[in-house]
């Protein structure tokens, strides 16, 4: 008799379960606890660092190495009179959302790495040394800590292939499509952190070369759009250079500063997208050149070229 396709597939999730645990065991019980016990001789590197790299791994490791394997492995010698796992699968579900703060580190976590290597020698050469045990199959600290970044990606790509192969009649079809379905939510909670946090980000960024103003400073604006300017003078038939900020909820134009000690930019003028008006200029001695019509005043702006001036209408 063959086995079943499900059953084969049941069969990777546990093997592959079993390997994931033991990059596990070598993430938090090898690499951790080595850094950590160094760190705490103040010889190698602060226990904050080593703290910040390893973000909540030991919960990770707990939760696969105490539970969820032990479950799939009873589940596993039960199959033959019992073939479900999609019940296991709902319960291990909701503890994935503990995954979000290790993806969301992972970048930061990486960068610590480097830098304290560069700094510390003996930091280095600590994890150069459990780099070339038998258990690191010649790979990196780094390459082992990805492991988990790509774990609830695998589980949503096994679980889908599962559900595909169950029979129609098969008593494990509700709770595994179930099971699929929180997955699923899951790995968008994971990927949905990732981009929040890069979005703050992002936005940080821009309100430190804007000076910080109190006013400006809000985590919920979202910005559109960015870049130079020119700002078409009709009374002396000159153009300036200026800087624009397309916010969600406004406009800030700003000039350049010469001296720049903090920020990049000094706000000259702040526009609610409200009531705005934008409309392109004909104007054969200005070419590319726009008005934007606010409740406060009128600009008259001059992009580069048409594509740019349709970009910022747009």
């Amino acid at each position: 008799m063959q086995e079943p396709e499900e059953k084969k597939i049941a069969l990777e999730l546990l093997e592959t379960e079993q390997a994931y645990v033991n990059r596990l065991h070598l993430l938090d019980q090898v690499f951790y606890s080595e850094l950590m016990k160094e760190a705490k001789t103040g010889k190698t590197v602060p226990e904050e660092v080593v703290k910040m790299i390893f973000s909540n791994i030991s919960s990770i490791y707990q939760f696969h190495a105490e539970f969820f394997l032990p479950e799939l492995q009873k589940r596993m010698e039960d199959w033959n009179c019992n073939p479900r796992i999609g019940d296991v699968i709902q319960k291990l579900a909701p503890f994935l959302k503990m995954y979000g703060e290790y993806v969301k580190n992972f970048d930061k976590a990486v960068e610590l790495i480097t830098a304290w290597s560069e700094k510390s020698p003996p930091f280095q050469e600590l994890i150069a040394d459990i780099q070339k045990r038998k258990v690191c199959a010649n790979l990196t600290l780094q390459h082992h800590m990805l492991e988990p970044v790509q774990r609830i990606p695998r589980y949503e790509l096994l679980l889908k292939d599962y559900v595909r192969k169950l029979p129609p009649q098969s008593p494990d079809r509700g709770d595994a499509e179930k099971a699929l379905e929180m997955i699923f939510m899951v790995a968008k909670h994971s990927n949905a952190a990732i981009a929040e946090m890069e979005r703050l980000q992002n936005l940080w960024v821009v309100y430190q070369r804007l000076g910080l103003e109190d006013d400006i400073v809000d985590p919920s604006n979202e910005l559109i759009k960015e870049g130079p300017i020119q700002k078409v003078s009709t009374r002396n038939n000159s153009t300036s250079e200026k800087y624009l900020f397309l916010f969600n909820n406004m406009l800030l134009y700003c000039v350049p500063k010469v001296i720049q000690v903090g920020a990049e930019f000094q706000v000259h003028l702040r526009m609610d997208v409200g009531g705005m008006k934008v409309r392109e200029l004909k104007d054969a001695e200005f070419p590319h050149t726009f008005l934007v019509s606010g409740k406060q005043r009128t600009l008259e702006l001059q992009a580069r070229s048409g594509e740019e001036m349709n970009a910022w209408i747009k």
